[in-house]
């Protein structure tokens, strides 16, 4: 490769060492990525553990996921945003125990009153009657049907799906009705529902794309304890696409200086294990997600901290975060330029991307028993 380069932007990076004396201890947070709970920027009062000096926290018995159950009023989420290829998304849980400490969906535990840091690792929000909306919704008059994307937020396959059923269950009303759905997930559970998938994908009426951000199984587990392995995601991608279902692998995000050198080998083993699409996402980190992806560095890659930021400053302005339209997934500057011609090098001299394959929207067929079971409730 080329020397690395640079965009002319000042650079002053300070260490967030505030966030140091709000850690909670290592054994109580095993297993999660985030290492602080700092208060919603909602919260009219800021709430943070600290040590006293007599040591309690020591005694305080590790954290444990805990699940509320939440009887949603809609499924359908819409959005008008020019970055998306799809206008309309479900989300049947809140809150993703995979624990990804780069997830831009973080702040939206602030809603809840909760904070976007451990909270949103631990206490998760199911939506039981998520099936029974989504045939309700998609039986009501003059329904258009459009792609639904799921795992757009969070997690759809996260550890929670495995006893609560409600992906498997939403799948079911769209091969019922034969409704097109995208799916992103960083899990190998997918592969448990294949039997409704490859039926799905028969009708042109499924993709699914497994994120897999770095080969390293060791900063895998650092980065996102909670999701299925390297490994295992490569493996569904080969069980997915063996049954027929279209798979896309998704570096999403891709970390300049952390994940970055892995770009070529990621799509190498994507493509081997049966791939044809493939697509990334710059790292973002808006709101509280910067904080605690700086303290995450600080913790698991300390010689990597100014090297990480000052990159993801050249390619965000000067910032950590540019939410603006066409600039939030990639970035711009020579850097940012420089990631996306080497995803598009690799991608083309594999063979992926030559078609995307467009889902079938002519086939649905309007539930006739979706608003008749809800208009009860």
């Amino acid at each position: 490769m080329s020397s690395v380069l640079h965009s002319e932007v000042d650079l002053t990076l300070e260490d967030p060492t505030d966030s140091a004396a709000s850690r909670l201890p290592g054994d109580r947070r095993r297993g999660r990525a985030a290492a602080t709970n700092a208060s919603g920027r909602f919260e009219p009062v800021s709430r943070e553990s600290f040590d006293d000096g007599w040591e309690t926290l020591d005694d305080l018995p590790p954290l444990k996921t805990e699940v509320q159950e939440e009887r949603a009023r809609t499924i359908i989420t819409r959005n008008d945003s020019p970055d998306l290829s799809f206008d309309r998304s479900i989300n049947p849980y809140r809150g993703c125990e995979h624990g990804c400490i780069y997830c831009f969906a973080r702040p939206t535990h602030a809603y809840m009153g909760l904070s976007p840091g451990l909270d949103f690792e631990t206490r998760l929000f199911a939506k039981p009657n998520a099936a029974a909306l989504l045939e309700r919704e998609l039986s009501r008059p003059g329904y258009t049907p459009r792609v639904i994307a799921i795992g757009t937020n969070t997690d759809p396959y996260q550890p929670l799906e495995k006893s609560y059923h409600l992906m498997r269950e939403i799948l079911e009303v769209m091969d019922s009705c034969s409704h097109p759905v995208a799916i992103v997930t960083k899990s190998s559970l997918v592969t448990r529902d294949i039997d409704i998938l490859s039926r799905l994908a028969e009708r042109n009426l499924v993709k699914v794309a497994l994120s897999v951000t770095t080969l390293d199984r060791k900063l895998a587990r650092a980065m996102e304890p909670r999701a299925s392995a390297p490994h295992k995601r490569l493996g569904a991608i080969r069980l997915l696409s063996e049954a027929g279902v279209p798979a896309t692998v998704m570096m999403a995000p891709i970390i300049p200086a952390l994940t970055d050198s892995e770009i070529e080998s990621v799509l190498e083993a994507a493509a081997e294990h049966g791939a044809t699409e493939a697509s990334f996402v710059l790292l973002r980190l808006p709101l509280e997600v910067s904080e605690l992806f700086r303290d995450w560095l600080l913790r698991e890659r300390p010689d990597r901290y100014r090297h990480v930021m000052s990159l993801i400053r050249s390619m965000r302005g000067g910032k950590d975060y540019d939410a603006r339209w066409g600039e939030r997934m990639r970035g711009r500057g020579p850097y940012a330029d420089q990631i996306a011609k080497r995803f598009s090098l690799a991608a083309k001299r594999l063979g992926l991307n030559l078609r995307r394959k467009k889902l079938n929207i002519a086939d649905f067929v309007q539930p006739q028993k979706g608003g008749v079971q809800l208009d009860l409730f």
